[in-house]
């Protein structure tokens, strides 16, 4: 069995970027996004913005890094990659140039053959249709569309006229407004989303033209979905919308991807998840399961998005839920020393824009996780985080903003366990590697026991002082699940798109029983609640509702024994 658990664990390279105008330094932060993934002569690839190359898998759950040729436009946003035949095709997007295209019969020799192109765009994807015709679709921009053509498969050329295809609409859609939770209605130009990221696939005679939305430093930045009767349209909105959307837990995110099938009939969304703390672009890459259902309705499940998923190799239920579940959160902390601001706790709280920082860069910092009782442990995703971080740009020549850091620079630790706190054992000691991994991820399939988790010996790139923004921990309790959750769920504001959800604070559960955390299901249908948000508290407010459209609405309990399916009801 395999296992991974997003962010997917990958060398996420450095941006370097240029002084300002006035030589001002800027922070130094790591990107990846705008997947598109593809399946390709036995191996799986993923090709990301802003990483120089290509990561590739046999089992869509370990992915080693592969750098692309020079030749290629590596310093262009949002690469597009498609299997034409014997070829991969390749392109990414500058505005303002010609954007040329690439062919391959090898994605990791080449060589790469190069297709002269005569427009400009941004956020391409070429579709093949079952007929051998090829379709073009590009756009990203607040205020003009997502456009499509058909191209001769020759020249890569267009050969019919540019059409609109579809536009923002932030006043009947609520997921599409921009800001956290969708909270900042369009009323000025400002303010309207950038809608961007084409990708078309086709199922059962339809098209599903998906696009994203809300933009990408939101924790709302997702992917909604059209379908049309024809490659170019018209197309209408799904009614299960948004497609792809996880605005809560570790780290949020899932917008501008890409779809695809794999060898045992499975679908899987890749998309971008947010940190936008050091940078706007500030960035990483997530995968889930997804699926059409029996009404032709495209899905994706983001349930617990960012904790543990296995992969079976085989079919497998697009809806399974979590095997392991949360041990860390919330639970004590200490550590060897903590820079004012950086506490140890930030390690547990399930935020990636929070961090514990030591007061120094020496080996011997330690933090230390106690989970109150033993567990039996079966994961641990460790994640760094660069907290102000300044370096020169090695090389202003080679792209328009920045320098991508093409060296690696090793992430070293030592993960220590223990039963009682005075008998130690290695879980996992990295000491000495040479891999650069901020969102290492180790698996125990068997499990392992232990109450206290310790992660000492850290060297990080560029000589830094380590950041941690989590340990978290996954496995098996032996305890009662949670009491089922009573909640309040209302429909508020004048333009009827949001909803806010309460759970009582009062919990009259035995602390054994008492839940961690809740997951709030909703969607169209009664049996089909494809949206969901990881909740840490009692209320949050979602602003995800399309106007005058009927929900209903589930609330599950969930603690380190497992989940408690609510009852649904109507908003």
């Amino acid at each position: 069995m395999s296992y991974y658990c997003n962010p997917l664990n990958v060398n996420y390279r450095y941006q370097i970027p240029k002084k300002t105008p006035d030589g001002q330094p800027q922070p130094v932060w790591r990107e990846a996004a705008d997947p598109s993934m593809i399946y390709f002569k036995g191996c799986y690839y993923i090709f990301a913005s802003m990483t120089l190359g290509v990561w590739v898998s046999k089992d869509l759950a370990h992915w080693e890094n592969h750098r692309l040729p020079e030749e290629l436009p590596l310093y262009d946003y949002a690469p597009d990659v498609r299997v034409m035949g014997d070829y991969v095709y390749f392109c990414a997007s500058r505005i303002f140039k010609d954007c040329d295209r690439y062919r391959t019969k090898d994605i990791l020799n080449g060589p790469y053959e190069k297709i002269p192109g005569n427009f400009s765009f941004w956020d391409p994807n070429l579709f093949i249709d079952d007929d051998g015709r090829v379709y073009f679709y590009w756009g990203c921009s607040n205020d003009a569309p997502i456009y499509g053509t058909e191209l001769d498969p020759e020249t890569m050329l267009p050969i019919g006229e540019t059409q609109s295809l579809l536009y923002g609409q932030p006043q009947e859609r609520g997921y599409e407004r921009i800001g956290e939770d969708n909270c900042i209605n369009a009323k000025e130009k400002e303010d309207r989303p950038y809608i961007e990221g084409a990708w078309m696939d086709k199922h059962d005679g339809k098209y599903y033209l998906q696009y994203a939305f809300a933009g990408t430093e939101y924790n709302t930045y997702g992917d909604g979905v059209y379908v049309g009767e024809s490659p170019l349209g018209p197309f209408v909105p799904q009614k299960n919308n948004p497609y792809s959307y996880h605005p809560g837990g570790f780290m949020p995110g899932a917008g501008h991807g890409s779809t695809m099938e794999d060898t045992s009939g499975n679908f899987w969304h890749t998309a971008t998840m947010r940190i936008s703390l050091n940078h706007t672009f500030e960035r990483r890459v997530g995968l889930w399961p997804a699926g059409y259902d029996s009404d032709g309705e495209l899905f994706c499940n983001q349930r617990f998005g960012d904790w543990p998923r296995r992969i079976t190799g085989g079919v497998q239920d697009p809806w399974e839920e979590p095997e392991w579940m949360l041990l860390s959160e919330g639970k004590h902390v200490t550590a060897s020393s903590e820079a004012e601001g950086y506490p140890a706790a930030n390690v547990v709280c399930e935020n990636v824009q929070n961090w514990w920082k030591p007061a120094s860069r020496d080996r011997k910092e330690w933090v230390l996780v106690d989970l109150g009782k033993q567990y039996e442990v079966h994961a641990i995703q460790i994640n760094f985080a660069e907290d102000h971080l300044y370096l020169e740009c090695r090389d202003e020549s080679k792209g328009i903003t920045r320098f991508i850091e093409d060296r690696i620079f090793p992430i070293q630790w030592r993960l220590m366990g223990s039963a009682d706190g005075n008998l130690w054992f290695v879980i996992e000691d990295k000491s000495d590697v040479e891999t650069d991994l901020a969102h290492d991820f180790i698996v125990r399939e068997n499990g392992l026991y232990a109450r206290y988790l310790k992660l000492t010996d850290i060297c990080v790139p560029y000589g830094q002082i380590p950041c941690i923004s989590g340990l978290r921990v996954f496995g098996k309790g032996s305890g009662p699940k949670p009491e089922p959750a009573d909640f309040i769920a209302v429909r508020v504001g004048d333009m009827d798109m949001d909803m806010v959800v309460e759970i009582p604070a009062i919990n009259p559960a035995p602390p054994e029983a008492r839940a961690l955390g809740y997951e709030i299901l909703w969607g169209h249908a009664p049996d089909k609640l494809y949206h969901s948000r990881t909740l840490f508290g009692n209320h949050v407010n979602i602003g995800a509702l399309v106007r005058n459209e009927s929900y209903y609405i589930r609330v599950d309990a969930f603690n380190e024994n497992g989940i408690t399916h609510g009852c649904v009801r109507k908003l």
